[in-house]
């Protein structure tokens, strides 16, 4: 079973290259992040003819996650616990049925923290709310699979030039700490798991040439649960359309699962 993330970019002006995408490298379930429409407005029909079923998280202009799925989503839940004065749709999360059993699919696009220190404390404190929920979901012990945009860069290894983002909200010790602690926990980095080589990245700015020179981060990430880890086959990043026209400035990375 395939398992694909991307951060879309405005699901609207990239429908043509989501719907290539999705014909060409046919994943089970695919999640979208920075859809940026409401989910009245989410193009359902172009998903649909393609045989996905589809849950929406949305907000207007802005953030909004998608989830696609080949399988029927069983138990879908939409925002992430532990603020009730939080409207920013950043997680979706549900419960698929496969063959050998459940497999639970968190969807997340994690706030960017930059811009100000109060923007800074909400991605910190994001990150904490979702490590809560991560070790709930850990007692249930069943196959799950984080997946998104998690504006992480987790090691010097994952940027084109460390001392430039030091810095950086995605680069601060603090982020990778909060990224450490939900590894911690168990999770399994699915493309480390995979791949050892430095300078894999999944998001290329569009200013400054950044493509062109190969100034990306890797910051999109699949974590899998120890039941999920150990059903792990592969996990890869394909950067081609990045370089088609009118493209997302992240690119989608696929794990395939033996469920």
């Amino acid at each position: 079973m395939k398992i694909a993330t991307w951060n879309i970019n405005g699901v609207k002006a990239r429908i043509d290259a989501a719907t290539t995408w999705l014909r060409s490298a046919a994943p089970d379930i695919a999640c979208l992040q920075e859809i940026k429409c409401m989910d009245e407005a989410f193009p359902v029909s172009a998903f649909e003819d393609l045989g996905y079923n589809v849950a929406v998280h949305g907000q207007k202009g802005f953030n909004g996650v998608a989830l696609l799925s080949k399988l029927p989503l069983d138990e879908v839940n939409s925002g992430l616990a532990g603020d009730s004065e939080d409207v920013q749709a950043r997680y979706i999360e549900a419960v698929i049925s496969v063959p050998s059993g459940v497999l639970r699919v968190v969807n997340i696009y994690l706030p960017n923290g930059n811009g100000s220190p109060e923007k800074f404390a909400y991605k910190l404190a994001w990150m904490s709310r979702l490590r809560e929920r991560l070790k709930t979901l850990l007692t249930y012990e069943e196959p799950f699979v984080v997946a998104g945009d998690y504006n992480v860069i987790p090691t010097p290894e994952d940027v084109y030039n460390p001392q430039a983002w030091m810095n950086d909200a995605l680069f601060r010790p603090e982020t990778r700490a909060q990224f450490q602690a939900l590894l911690n926990l168990g999770l399994t980095d699915a493309f480390r798991a995979c791949h050892d080589e430095p300078h894999q990245f999944t998001f290329w700015d569009y200013q400054a040439g950044a493509w062109q020179k190969n100034h990306g981060l890797r910051i999109d990430h699949l974590l899998l649960s120890p039941q999920a880890a150990d059903r792990l086959v592969a996990c890869e990043i394909d950067a081609d359309p990045r370089s088609w026209e009118k493209p997302s400035d992240h690119v989608p990375i696929v794990v395939e699962l033996s469920l």
